[in-house]
């Protein structure tokens, strides 16, 4: 007997969103989700043509968030889990309207848009005791998944340093526009940072995740280049971790032709790992003394990252494929299931909206080093 799917909502994400299309393509694929709901877009309008284009019945169409969160907890067939991928700073309401209700939650990342929003949120949801998923995609690339075994095995040994960087030009076209207008350039969407938030949380992220480190302390220096410079387009960070292992991020969103430019190295006594998103499906480990060496998807990997090349996702499939794998995680943990790869979850969410706060401060003081938590 099939099992039923699990009735999603999405708030966010609208008719020409390419992060709402992918978490779609994510649910979907998960075979686990059915989009019943939503407030796709911020006018009414909008959100109407989005959710007639997603297949959601037009009385299950909202306005806003509050108005989806009130009406969904009152039907009986209302949403079980909802994606939240509104700008950063509307993150921690829309969560909380949710969690207050029993729902579980998939939220793009970062997880607000500053500390104490974040500090919220983990209250509210622990409270509610509903599952909590942060969309940190690149977790559930094939090869990415294969380099956390990799280091959990101790092939590494002792951790040393690690080399993060996420690198990209998608901010250059607004550079001296007086007109450009992008909800990511205004503190009051995006938060306390800019670029940092958007992809440098991915750049901190993948530090921790893969090595259980904990950050200790920061030195930041964060630029804001060109006339729209309210909020950071690029960065560079120092890192210390707990038991002595340092570390450097680099994330820029001004990178004249770096269209989607993140990688990680990882150095310890033993051994290195290197990986990047230019080329997904191959992670370089070299054994102290030895030839590099480098390591591909298997045949099951091959197969799903097959399903979207035949649909015609080309280079884009690793991606398609790691959205899948992240809802097939997040159905596991509603059903109350364990998974065998860590989601990022409500505790790595703190921890890098902790980073950011850190980040910021440490910048506005000098690139001074700041401690953590």
């Amino acid at each position: 007997m099939p099992v039923q799917k699990i009735r999603l909502g999405m708030v966010g994400g609208g008719k020409g969103s390419m992060i709402g299309d992918i978490h779609r393509i994510g649910a979907t694929r998960s075979g686990s989700f059915e989009l019943v709901a939503g407030a796709l877009s911020s006018t009414k309008e909008r959100s109407d043509a989005s959710a007639a284009a997603a297949g959601i019945a037009p009385e299950r169409s909202y306005a806003s968030f509050d108005e989806m969160a009130a009406a969904e907890a009152a039907r009986p067939d209302g949403i079980e889990a909802v994606a939240i991928l509104t700008p950063n700073a509307l993150h921690a309401p829309a969560v909380e309207a949710f969690a207050r209700n029993g729902v579980h939650i998939i939220c793009e990342k970062p997880m607000t848009g500053d500390l104490a929003q974040a500090q919220s949120v983990a209250a509210t949801v622990t409270a509610a005791n509903v599952a909590f998923v942060l969309a940190h995609s690149y977790t559930a690339f094939a090869m990415v998944r294969r380099a956390r075994e990799i280091i959990a095995a101790g092939t590494l040994g002792d951790i040393r340093t690690i080399h993060s960087s996420y690198l990209q030009d998608g901010r250059v076209a607004y550079d001296n526009d007086p007109a450009a207008t992008n909800w990511h350039l205004d503190p009051a969407s995006s938060g306390i940072a800019g670029t940092l938030a958007d992809v440098g949380s991915h750049a901190f992220h993948i530090t921790t995740w893969l090595t259980g480190l904990t950050l200790e302390a920061v030195s930041a220096d964060l630029s804001a280049f060109g006339i729209h410079n309210k909020l950071d387009n690029d960065g560079n960070a120092l890192l210390r971790f707990k038991g002595g292992a340092k570390g450097n991020l680099s994330c820029s969103q001004m990178a004249i032709g770096k269209g989607n430019g993140f990688a990680f190295f990882i150095y310890g006594s033993k051994a290195s790992l290197g990986w990047s998103v230019e080329n997904p499906n191959q992670l370089h480990l070299t054994l102290a003394g030895k030839a590099s060496e480098t390591l591909t998807p298997d045949a099951a990997e091959l197969a799903e990252l097959a399903h979207f090349e035949a649909q015609g996702f080309g280079t884009f499939a690793p991606y398609a494929s790691a959205f899948a794998r992240l809802y097939t995680d997040a159905a596991s943990l509603i059903r109350g299931q364990s998974i065998t790869t860590p989601a990022p979850d409500l505790a790595q969410g703190l921890a890098v909206m902790q980073f950011i706060d850190a980040a910021v401060r440490s910048s506005a003081n000098g690139a001074s080093w700041v401690k953590v938590g």
